[in-house]
């Protein structure tokens, strides 16, 4: 009880600390303890493209402005008949704590510390800061993490120089961006990219949870 005591307080006080200082995430500390090479340099939302921030939007929660950390109409989806939750019905939320917090793989127990931490970091971030977040922990290659390093590597420019068409093939990338490559996007790439073009454009309400970039 002690041990969960403790864990709950500094998980709640780093998730105040995490308001103004950009984390890492559990992905990058397990490459650096390991000896691997990380390579990510944080970004305010302001230096990333509008272009990005809408394909990502698009393609990987577009309720992001309406639920409050969880999508509990969708919650039920997570869940698969074997080996525990899936990817599913994650908000981008859901995505960002379990990036900061938590590890990989898919665990009842995870989700269930998940779910009230998404709740959590969506009142005390917001979705601005939520969205920031994200946007600078999530892994786009081997080791490459956040949008400027991504930027920079796939298509040799920074994040707020990002085209549309290029942003939206790093989006189509997620949820498994070691897999796909956004410079030389296999089929399956880009018939999501095509997907998510086809919803980009309706993708306006992002602007009002976010405020006016």
């Amino acid at each position: 009880m002690r041990l969960t005591l403790v864990l709950v307080a500094l998980t709640l006080m780093l998730t105040l600390v995490y308001r103004v200082v950009m984390p890492v995430s559990t992905p990058m500390l397990g490459r650096w303890l390991t000896g691997q090479s990380v390579t990510r340099e944080a970004v305010p939302l302001e230096r990333i493209s509008p272009a990005l921030v809408r394909a990502v939007f698009t393609a990987e929660d577009q309720k992001f402005c309406m639920h409050h950390g969880v999508d509990w109409g969708s919650l039920t989806d997570v869940l698969d008949d074997d080996g525990g939750p899936s990817r599913g019905a994650s908000t981008i939320t859901m995505q960002t704590v379990k990036n900061v917090f938590l590890w990989r793989g898919r665990s009842y127990l995870r989700k269930a510390i998940e779910i009230p931490l998404s709740v959590i970091a969506d009142l005390l971030w917001g979705k601005r800061r939520t969205m920031e977040i994200y946007l600078n922990v999530a892994e786009w290659g081997e080791g490459i993490f956040g949008a400027e390093a991504a930027a920079r590597h796939w298509f040799n420019r920074s994040a707020r120089e990002l085209r549309p068409s290029e942003a939206i093939l790093l989006a189509a990338t997620l949820p498994n961006p070691i897999a796909r490559n956004p410079r030389r996007p296999s089929a399956e790439t880009r018939a999501k990219a095509a997907r998510i073009q086809s919803a980009y454009g309706a993708m306006n309400d992002y602007i009002g949870c976010l405020g006016s970039r």
